[in-house]
């Protein structure tokens, strides 16, 4: 593959240097703002956060080292098939946008427990606080971290505690000094300059394989397709169709590391507009991440480890002087990833169980202290989890992320979805599902990750369809519940949360049906190849 570091010219250095001074002077300006009042918390950015904002800070949240990893991964294994993960989304943004985001607005919320808390009670807010740390702890922070770790190792050649306990350390520091502030002002900066990187090296690799029909004539065929044949072993299209969805309610409508920005919305109609941004950004991530895999099945058959070929395009492709860009890049997308999901945690940890359980009367600098202890204890467990998932064996690193979101997410989707879409959902299908649904779900994962691993067992499903099941078995469960409960607590209407939900502007429509024409568009363009 090539060792980065010893590519590294002086320029690469000062280049480094320069972006992690710039960085810093951000982080610094939108932490310590001589307009800070005396009632701003770590959490909501104050309420300031505009559509650009929101979008970009989203898409950091979600993009982040896996992406650059995985992406390439699977384009050099598949073809562009998992853009599916990204384009399909644009559903289930408009879910949050159109359904949720004005209950949550309307509601004044700071975190989706709370939210859940309003309408079912403290004993559902409590349960699903704790599920909201393991999720973000998990799903977000530890796999994450683990990607960065992963290419660290790789630029870097040292071992992945090292890599990942410097790497959370950097994040971890914007997050405890400003907030969702201080990460959504930096990830605006980061992102463009992801974008930037990420397509000179597609269009370096581009110019080297002769051009896309030049790229198209050199691959087969089905590497172009986004819906693959039932009989396709790796991702069949009712996989993709019915599994996804049950990943994507969770991650997109019912996450607090992804809905904290719209929550910190100046109003609306920027949050909208927001989640339509993110919408629009996810269609770059063809030939920003997936393209990249797939010049690299071209430029270098036969890698040994295919997630290795963001690294090797890399490493073969950018002239001295730019590798430092990619040093930047990788740790942008770490410190995006990484410092939203610890903004999160320390969230949902300080309001949802500090604040409501130990401490109701506490200041303001209270629980700004309480919640930048939460960020340390975040970073401590992440690296833990990390090198427990560093064992796991069989499955490529795209593989891990989803099937590990897919085993976390059935038990949000349905208690969502219900409580959205179906008034008669009782507290005691909710705290079911929340509970023991959690509890059947998390072992059925443990158990094909770790126990009897899907790689040396094939009696195991798809992981998609697997979620799928899960999720299905959980709804039927939580109506029968809901129906058979003779003394039913269910959510009784708040009429001025219920009076403050507003309708969508005209803007935010528009916005939101350019995008499904596109991105219909763009589903009847890639398949029949």
């Amino acid at each position: 593959m090539g060792n980065i570091v010893e590519r590294l010219t002086n320029l690469d250095y000062i280049i480094v240097i320069a972006y992690l001074v710039i960085l810093i002077i951000i982080g610094y300006r939108a932490s310590f703002s001589k307009k800070k009042n005396n009632d701003e918390t770590l959490f909501l950015a104050n309420k300031s956060l505009n559509w650009s904002s929101i979008g970009f800070n989203m898409w950091g949240t979600n993009v982040g080292p896996s992406m650059l990893l995985a992406f390439a991964s699977i384009g050099y294994s598949t073809g562009i098939v998992a853009v599916n993960f990204d384009w399909y989304a644009f559903i289930f943004l408009f879910l949050l946008a159109i359904v949720f985001a004005p209950k949550y607005l309307a509601a004044k919320v700071s975190t989706m427990p709370e939210f859940m808390g309003n309408r079912y009670g403290d004993s559902t807010q409590n349960i699903l606080a704790w599920y909201a740390l393991v999720k973000i702890l998990i799903s977000w922070l530890s796999l994450g971290l683990f990607a960065g770790g992963f290419l660290v190792r790789q630029i870097l050649g040292i071992p992945m505690w090292q890599s990942v306990t410097v790497l959370v350390a950097f994040a971890g520091l914007f997050t405890f000094f400003g907030g969702l502030k201080a990460i959504a002002k930096v990830n605006v900066f980061q992102m463009i300059l992801l974008i930037a990187v990420s397509l000179s090296l597609m269009l370096l690799g581009l110019n080297k394989v002769g051009g896309l029909s030049a790229l198209y004539q050199k691959t087969p065929h089905h590497f172009w397709n986004l819906i693959q044949p039932a009989s396709d072993p790796k991702y069949p299209w009712y996989a993709i169709l019915l599994g996804y969805p049950v990943a994507a309610v969770a991650f997109f409508c019912t996450d607090q590391s992804m809905v904290q920005s719209v929550l910190g919305a100046k109003n609306l109609k920027q949050g909208q507009l927001g989640v339509s941004f993110i919408g629009w950004l996810k269609i770059l991530s063809l030939p920003l991440f997936i393209g990249t895999g797939i010049l690299c099945y071209v430029l270098f058959p036969g890698l040994k480890d295919p997630n290795e070929a963001y690294m090797t395009m890399v490493t073969n492709l950018f002239p001295p002087g730019m590798n430092g860009l990619v040093i930047v890049v990788l740790i942008a997308v770490l410190v995006g990833t990484i410092g939203s999901s610890l903004n999160s945690l320390s969230t949902v940890f300080t309001m949802d169980i500090y604040v409501k359980k130990i401490n109701p009367q506490a200041s303001n600098k209270q629980i700004i202290r309480i919640g930048r202890w939460a960020v340390v204890a975040g970073c401590i467990f992440a690296v833990i989890v990390v090198l427990a998932i560093d064992n796991i064996k069989g499955l490529n690193l795209f593989d891990v992320f989803q099937s590990v979101l897919g085993f976390i997410a059935p038990p949000l989707s349905v208690v969502f979805l219900l409580t959205v879409f179906w008034k008669r959902t009782t507290r005691k299908a909710v705290n079911f599902t929340l509970s023991i649904g959690s509890i059947l779900s998390l072992s059925v994962g443990v158990t094909y990750l770790w126990i009897l691993p899907s790689d040396k067992y094939t009696f195991w499903p798809h992981y998609l369809m697997l979620s799928f099941f899960i999720f299905a078995g959980l709804m039927i469960i939580a109506i029968l519940i809901s129906l058979l409960d003779r003394s039913p607590s269910i959510y009784t209407v708040n009429e001025e949360h219920q009076a403050s939900i507003e309708k969508p502007a005209r803007t935010v429509w528009i916005s939101w049906i350019a995008l499904a024409i596109v991105m219909v568009a763009l589903y009847i363009f890639f398949n029949g190849h």
